[in-house]
């Protein structure tokens, strides 16, 4: 099938309004991905999710630029229309009024599909009439035969083997007019641009404009009914056709029997009745034995190629009115005549299997999707069908498929969310105790930053009045800070660069000090061994330096005093007394210990000789 629908994915919202409406699931949407997506090949082209939609997301292949070149064409081009044309233009009084619209379009002529409806009617009763034990689905429809081809292949042989009434129709007007002629149908039905395509004989239509589609080129080409004059359909006329788009209308052209009692057809429309009556034709059959007569849209007046909005009642009653409009004047015997002419067609049709059921998933898979979304222990039919499937396990199965997403279950969507909520109530907690702790961080930085500052600026207003030189250095010798004195100290140079650079910040060292100044801060800065009170000479000057480290081999910092000065000078010679002093104090105190120790010794020597002159004095003594 080619892309007869298509979602704008930037216009999708993701609210699954057309999933839930799909009757075959044909739209898939796979978990990370923010729209939905028309899946061609399962589509049946019922629209059905067409004017669900919330946003208008969805549109349809338009057919207006290929009929309008058919309309520049040099060949006669027929517009056949669809009888529930009459209920779609209830802003139109007058269908003569209509009919000279479609041809201010420049179709040549136009036609109604109502005597092809008369066509398809005869054929059906006959069918009905010459049974042999077989039931049959109605093929008018081709939203039913799209769905019996492709899910429900076991019942293709039960498809009427009849052509719909636009096609009966298309044969028609090419024998009135002509095998050269181009046919455009005017119908409500979207599907039928994908039907025409199947044909390529007399039976052929070329193109299919929607009446929504047919609206827009009046608008376009500013066709107004007020502008123009009456005009009446071109032969052949179709009879009680006209009630075709009411869904048992063409049962009742022929008087197929609708009897409960005695009639062997069951009429029904809509798409849940003609979702069931498929199931249950295609089950208990044997038991129904009755033949279906199914449209998918609530009879062709509901079309998903009309206009949004239309009422049901309305439009009905519009045909039906219309039809009684025609029959007052009705010549029968005409319509006697054309049909004898066009009754020798071959209005049969085949079908093609296009089987596009999904395999069934294994059992484990479904089990894993069921646990995953908290429905294990449900029932096989039960769900509550917000995801679009109407059961759980359906909707299991198009997960495991790959049409589906967890995310799409309403249950375990808010389970999630309702978890999301807590987990993210407790990280917003969590948050705000971190935002307060980070408040009071905050405070103390401040209070430290401000602390820092004041520090600074006291050491920085301290180090410009200190009379001593001081110079901090980095690891490439670049000076960080340094006060007035070093810049004094170094003269004019750095006095000049000074206005430039205030505090000679960032200034490298290796161009203002000589060779031997310079190697004691790289000696420092390379072993982090601090030089205190070397004195050298520099420019005259007598200098003492001392220098220490700061942050190991990165951050060294210098105090120089020149020693010529007179404040220095008094305070060095006082220190220099002092230490002279500490050293002869030490030294005396030293002798003295010296000495202290000697005369110890010595009055220890001195005392043991005494000793022993008196013990040897006294043994003499006693011996005489």
């Amino acid at each position: 099938m080619s892309k007869l629908f298509r979602i704008d994915e930037q216009t999708c919202i993701n609210c699954y309004a057309c999933v839930r409406v799909c009757p075959v699931k044909a739209i898939e949407v796979k978990a990370g991905q923010n729209y939905a997506r028309i899946v061609d090949n399962r589509c049946v082209g019922c629209g059905s999710c067409l004017n669900i939609c919330p946003v208008n997301a969805i549109s349809y292949k338009s057919s207006k630029k290929e009929v309008l070149e058919l309309l520049k064409s040099d060949e006669p081009v027929v517009a056949i229309c669809s009888p529930s044309i009459s209920g779609e233009f209830v802003d139109i009084t007058d269908y003569r009024k209509f009919v000279q619209m479609i041809k201010q379009l420049g179709f040549t002529y136009v036609c109604e599909v109502s005597f092809g409806v008369d066509l398809v009617a005869k054929e059906y009763k006959k069918l009905f009439e010459d049974f042999k034990g077989k039931y049959f689905i109605t093929s008018m429809c081709p939203v039913v035969v799209s769905m019996v081809e492709k899910y429900h292949p076991e019942l293709i042989q039960n498809l009427a083997p009849i052509i719909s009434p636009v096609v009966a129709t298309a044969m028609t007007v090419r024998k009135e007019y002509g095998a050269n002629v181009k046919v455009v149908l005017i119908g409500p039905c979207i599907q039928s641009k994908e039907e025409i395509k199947l044909y390529d004989d007399e039976r052929r239509i070329d193109e299919n404009l929607t009446f929504v589609e047919l609206r827009e080129l009046f608008e376009e080409f500013n066709i107004k009914e007020s502008n123009l004059e009456y005009s009446e359909f071109d032969e052949p006329i179709g009879y009680k056709g006209s009630l075709f788009p009411i869904g048992r209308g063409i049962l009742q052209s022929v008087n197929i029997s609708e009897d409960l009692l005695t009639g062997t057809v069951i009429n029904t429309n809509g798409p849940n009745n003609t979702l069931h009556a498929m199931e249950q034709f295609e089950t208990s059959i044997d038991t129904i034995n009755r033949h279906f007569n199914l449209f998918y849209c609530e009879g062709c007046l509901m079309g998903p190629g009309t206009s949004r909005g239309g009422k049901k009642f309305i439009r009905r009653t519009m045909v039906v009115n219309y039809a009684n409009k025609r029959l007052k004047t009705f010549d029968r015997e005409k319509w006697n005549a054309s049909i004898l002419k066009h009754s020798n067609g071959n209005f049969s049709r085949s079908f093609t299997i296009d089987d596009q059921r999904l395999p069934t998933p294994n059992k484990q898979k479904l089990e894993e999707v069921l646990k995953a979304i908290d429905k294990e222990f449900v029932g096989h039919d039960s769900g509550c069908e917000a995801c679009g499937y109407s059961s759980c396990h359906d909707f299991a199965a198009a997960v495991a498929s790959g049409l589906a997403h967890t995310d799409m279950c309403l249950n375990y969507s808010l389970k999630k969310r309702q978890e999301y909520i807590k987990t993210l109530q407790s990280t917003n907690d969590k948050l705000a105790k971190t935002q307060e702790a980070l408040r009071e961080s905050e405070k103390k930085a401040r209070v430290e930053q401000e602390a820092a500052r004041e520090a600074t600026e006291t050491i920085t207003t301290m180090l410009k009045k200190l009379p001593s030189a001081v110079v901090l250095i980095d690891k490439k010798l670049k000076i960080i800070q340094s006060n007035q004195s070093f810049i004094d100290l170094l003269g004019d140079d750095a006095i000049d660069i000074n206005e430039i650079i205030p505090g000679l910040v960032g200034a490298d060292l290796k161009t203002l000090l000589p060779y031997n100044m310079l190697t004691l801060f790289t000696n420092v800065l390379q072993n982090n061994t601090d030089i205190l009170n070397r004195d050298l000479m520099y420019k005259d000057k007598l200098l003492n330096l001392s220098a220490f480290t700061i942050k190991p081999n990165s951050i060294v910092g210098a105090v120089i005093r020149d020693m010529y000065a007179p404040e220095v000078q008094k305070e060095e010679v006082i220190k220099r007394i002092t230490e002279v002093i500490d050293k002869n104090l030490a030294m005396v105190q030293n002798i003295g210990f010296l000495l202290g120790e000697g005369a110890s010794e010595t009055e220890k020597m001195l005392n043991s000789i005494i000793k022993a002159y008196r013990e040897g004095g006294n043994s003499s003594g006693k011996a005489k």
